[in-house]
């Protein structure tokens, strides 16, 4: 690419990640792509899975869902890129695949690290950051757009802004979870805790099932919280472990919502509790106070990168070892205490009732 390049690009396709979790990671540099690009028609192609996070952002124009089913979804994608007439493609995911779908629709610019083998199928391939096991994953995809930048530029303006992770509810998406919540007999103006007991991707970052009962069954008892518990369809089994080791009556939302709707209760709650899964990046970006439960995964690159999410962490000498299973006692997740989540859940929600209360002051003064 050269400097004059950039005023004949025009439409410009961004290749999501796989996983929820990681999509909020790339909000950061999906913002600094459209501070570089104001003019350009950006879309974003991701996973049906993460359509509810970016249907209404302001940042990207338009989204392209990818639904991948084999190699006829493969050719099936590549022509509609074609169709399109993007001209500049940028990977976020690092798959060969991500690579040979821009390729073989002739996009004449195509940007993306240099994994997977896949440096010929690249104009600009960009060497992995040797920093990228000791920083947080946003700066691994903000990388790319500084590298944009630079060799559309030459300049290097992506760096001298703060990464801005966060993620805002639309008013239709509130009122439509205020409605979801009432239909499964939430009570107004009760403290509201939001869990994720499960994990996709990772049997090993679950905390155990018994424990998260006893939490939920806690803030029941203690302090009268209206406890729901949120996940896919596919973490329903998890769910149903909790619920059935519980003495008290939560409210199971696992399985039975959109990635929408979980997503707006995530940012009413008045605290999330979680394992490192997607929720807890949505929620923390969302301003909602978020408590994550960390294992076997490394905290440094993966946490949510916002201020209102807090870890738990009892790191073993085998942690961080990043495996799905763990192959002998799970005892970086056994070591974390009932107790000390209970604790630490109290603190968040005090913390989150004086921040609320200092606000309604300042409205109250402010008219």
């Amino acid at each position: 690419m050269t400097q004059a390049s950039i005023d004949n690009i025009k439409r410009v396709v961004v290749r999501g990640t796989t996983w929820v979790g990681d999509s909020v990671m790339t909000v950061p540099a999906l913002r600094a792509l459209r501070r570089l690009m104001p003019a350009a028609k950006i879309t974003l192609a991701i996973r049906p899975s993460a359509q509810g996070l970016f249907a209404e952002a302001d940042f990207v124009d338009d989204l392209l869902i990818y639904d991948r089913h084999g190699l006829s979804s493969v050719v099936r994608q590549t022509r509609e890129w074609r169709r399109r007439g993007f001209d500049l493609a940028v990977l976020f995911q690092n798959a060969f695949e991500a690579a040979l779908i821009p390729f073989a629709a002739r996009i004449p610019f195509r940007l993306g690290y240099a994994t997977e083998a896949r440096q010929l199928l690249l104009t600009d391939a960009v060497a992995l950051p040797e920093w990228r096991a000791t920083r947080h994953e946003v700066f691994y995809y903000l990388y790319l757009i500084a590298a944009l930048e630079y060799t559309l530029l030459g300049t290097n303006s992506v760096c001298d802004n703060e990464p801005d992770a966060a993620l805002h509810l639309s008013e239709a998406g509130k009122a439509d979870v205020f409605a979801l919540l009432r239909r499964h007999g939430v009570r107004e103006n009760k403290t509201v805790v939001a869990i994720c007991p499960g994990s996709i991707n990772s049997r090993a970052k679950r905390w155990p099932a018994e424990r998260y009962a006893s939490l939920a069954d806690r803030l029941i008892e203690k302090i009268d919280a209206e406890v729901l518990l949120i996940g896919s369809q596919e973490e329903s089994d998890v769910s149903d472990a909790v619920i059935s080791q519980m003495k008290q009556k939560p409210v199971l939302l696992t399985g039975k919502t959109s990635l929408a709707q979980v997503t707006a209760v995530l940012g009413l709650a008045d605290l999330v509790v979680t394992n490192d899964t997607g929720p807890a990046h949505i929620a923390a970006a969302l301003g909602s106070p978020t408590l994550v439960i960390f294992g076997p995964t490394n905290p440094l690159t993966t946490r949510p990168f916002s201020p209102v999410a807090e870890i738990i962490r009892h790191p073993p000498d085998c942690a961080p070892c990043m495996l799905r299973d763990c192959p002998i006692d799970h005892r970086c997740m056994t070591a974390i205490s009932v107790e000390e989540v209970f604790d630490q859940a109290l603190v968040l929600i005090n913390r989150r009732k004086i921040a609320t209360n200092a606000r309604k002051l300042c409205d109250f003064v402010a008219y």
